[in-house]
């Protein structure tokens, strides 16, 4: 069973909040963590010192198999214990599951119990940039092959979770910095923070830096199938419009051809020929395969 020095709820009513934590929190806290998650506009992560604890809020990418879900959770954390409450991400879609993390930390300071919760979440954000670099390889190798519609789509739903997942990730990863550069802490025997502690929060912060590295690179890799993606679709228009070029240009000669005999002037030298119409006939003909063996020699048929 996890420790009880963590303690996690999900989705909490006032009366169970105030069970976990009886007479701790303060008020614009409990209504902070109390609130429904609002996803159309998520809260910036934070980590600040209210009183005699220390209160957080995280915000965690949740990847499922069609698309990358946010969760918020608040914590409070003291040198007896660490409360956390997540909140259903949008549509119930996928979760946090934070029990695997409570059972490998069991009987750890709630400072350590701290450092294994932002270390499951640094090891969520690499994994959805593992998973955006896997959408924009596929995404590259269907680039020519899926309507152009269905590759705008692609690329729009990419670049906009990419710059989610960059608004979330950056102060969460200032969030540990915070912790490691020892700006935020709790004056008490035993520390919140150790030394040895704060070691292990460098491992979180580098892990949140690799990460914010990989997002960059992603964002690269969306710009250049963008930009490859633009350079075709102005490529097919330029074939189109060197096809409408030549079927202009075909009918050029035979319409002038007919323009000029329909001029009905005295000393046009075939007016009075037997053969004439097949000549002006055979001379629409002849101009006309002329035309085409030439545009196919220069490839534009």
């Amino acid at each position: 069973m996890p420790d009880s020095k963590w303690v996690d709820l999900l989705d909490p009513d006032p009366a169970t909040l105030d069970a976990a934590v009886p007479g701790m929190l303060h008020p614009t806290a409990s209504e902070r963590m109390l609130a429904p998650a609002r996803h159309e506009d998520d809260p910036r992560p934070r980590l600040e010192r209210h009183g005699d604890y220390l209160f957080g809020i995280l915000v965690v990418p949740v990847t499922t198999d069609d698309e990358v879900t946010f969760q918020e959770v608040d914590l409070v954390v003291d040198q007896r214990r660490l409360l956390t409450v997540r909140k259903t991400a949008a549509g119930g879609s996928g979760a946090f599951d934070v029990e695997p993390v409570q059972q490998a930390s069991a009987g750890a300071i709630p400072g350590m119990a701290l450092y294994a919760l932002l270390d499951e979440i640094a090891e969520q954000f690499l994994t959805v940039v593992d998973r955006f670099d896997d959408d924009i390889d596929e995404l590259e190798d269907k680039v020519e092959e899926w309507e152009a519609v269905v590759v705008r789509e692609r690329i729009s739903q990419l670049r906009h979770d990419i710059l989610h997942v960059r608004r979330v990730l950056t102060p969460t990863r200032d969030l540990a910095r915070s912790i490691l550069d020892d700006r935020v802490d709790l004056a008490g025997d035993p520390e919140l923070f150790p030394h040895d502690v704060e070691i292990h929060f460098a491992d979180v912060y580098d892990k949140l830096l690799r990460a914010t590295d990989g997002l960059d690179l992603s964002r690269d890799l969306l710009a250049g199938v963008r930009d490859y993606h633009q350079a075709q679709v102005a490529n097919d228009q330029n074939e189109v419009m060197k096809r409408l070029t030549v079927v202009a240009s075909v009918l050029l000669l035979p319409t002038f051809i007919v323009g000029l005999y329909g001029q009905n002037l005295k000393g046009i030298p075939e007016l009075d020929w037997h053969y004439g119409y097949a000549w002006s006939w055979a001379l629409i003909v002849l101009t006309t395969i002329a035309q085409i063996v030439y545009f196919r020699r220069k490839k534009w048929v």
